[in-house]
């Protein structure tokens, strides 16, 4: 693919000055978005240039300075996350590139924006879907864009160096959802996207506690625990254990209290089946014929187990 054959083509219909927009930012827990718009001279060719998540950091921050050095004109901003919140991600990302395009001591002839939104843009702006892929303005931009947002969150990472976001730029990683649990916010995560996110954390975290209280309570009954969290196809038995001549596969369900519903209320039919699925391929990975049974353990906070023996069949 040509890279560079999409601006010729606007240049060929009278537009001389072809601008590229992208931002970069857009998936992450922290930090502003950014956006980059560049105006490449006709005839530059970049070696290496590409969508920049696809590029060594040292090539993206090579081409970086080329960018900027030989581009007819070029402009980098960002949208704050106090924006993102107020205005929501999609709104914030359009807000940065629209910045960036004013920004420019150029003003372009056509816009070229990656993605399939263009909102607001005071130039004539054509969406190109895949852009950073197949126009060189707009991989350009992705460089600029995403080398600038990079620094920054650098930059974070020597004010919060909590988090680790030197590794993880702000992305969703579980080292970074790990400090996050550990530490809580700072005022430069996104506290919108970070709702969910946490809470589902916090119930696996939950979760795993439960387990451990169930692993204890089976042995205090002189069960042997053989295995925990085996996974297969169709989905993972949490405990397995043996009962004297018995081979017990356990579900265990965590809950704050049981003024809803029991937890054991939560082991529908298509769990059942799933367990039972599971249990037949772990039995046969063992070779073993021993009499099986599903238990259901339920752990509740205030340290209470209800344990339901022969649960289902």
């Amino acid at each position: 693919m040509d890279l560079y054959a999409m601006e010729n083509t606007w240049r060929a219909r009278g537009r001389a000055m072809v601008c590229g927009v992208d931002e970069a930012g857009r998936g992450p827990l922290a930090g502003p978005v950014y956006a980059a718009a560049v105006i490449l001279p006709p005839g530059l060719i970049l070696p290496g240039l590409d969508d920049s998540k696809k590029l060594l950091k040292q090539r993206r921050e090579a081409l970086f300075d080329e960018i900027t050095s030989k581009a007819v004109s070029y402009c980098v901003s960002s949208a704050t996350v106090a924006e993102i919140e107020s205005l929501n991600i999609l709104e914030a990302s359009q807000l940065a590139m629209r910045r960036a395009v004013d920004g420019l001591a150029s003003q372009p002839d056509i816009v070229l924006v990656d993605g399939n939104i263009a909102r607001g843009f005071t130039r004539p702006t054509v969406c190109v879907t895949g852009g950073d892929a197949t126009c060189a303005a707009i991989a350009a931009a992705s460089v600029l864009a995403k080398v600038s947002r990079d620094a920054y969150m650098l930059e974070l990472a020597a004010r919060y160096p909590e988090y680790g976001f030197e590794r993880h730029m702000g992305y969703g990683t579980a080292l970074h959802k790990q400090r996050l649990l550990e530490h809580g916010p700072c005022p430069e995560h996104r506290k919108l996207f970070l709702r969910k996110i946490l809470k589902n954390e916090n119930t696996l975290a939950v979760g795993h506690r439960g387990e451990d209280q169930a692993v204890q309570y089976l042995r205090t009954l002189g069960y042997e625990v053989l295995a925990r969290n085996y996974r297969s196809r169709y989905g993972e038995l949490d405990i397995i254990a043996r009962d004297g001549e018995w081979v017990v596969f356990v579900e265990v369900k965590t809950r704050k209290d049981d003024s809803f519903a029991a937890a054991a209320s939560a082991v529908t039919p298509s769990k059942r089946e799933k367990m039972r699925k599971t249990a037949s391929l772990w039995l046969k990975y063992i070779k073993s014929e021993a009499p099986a049974r599903f238990d259901v353990i339920e752990v509740y906070a205030e340290g209470r187990i209800n344990h339901i023996p022969h649960a289902f069949m």
